[in-house]
């Protein structure tokens, strides 16, 4: 008793889905590091590019 029951439109699921797949994809070819690395500014030297790949 008391439970909410949120609708989530079928757009707003593929595009969780979607969003989850991407995701997925991204972390099996740039694996996440751990968390002290990313603190000494590892993620910010890899990204000083602003995310250009030329």
């Amino acid at each position: 008793m008391g439970q909410i029951i949120q609708f989530v439109s079928k757009s707003e699921r593929e595009r969780i889905r979607l969003i989850q797949e991407a995701r997925a994809i991204y972390d099996s070819i740039f694996p996440p590091t751990d968390p002290m690395s990313e603190r000494s500014g590892g993620a910010a030297a890899r990204r000083s590019d602003g995310g250009n790949l030329a």
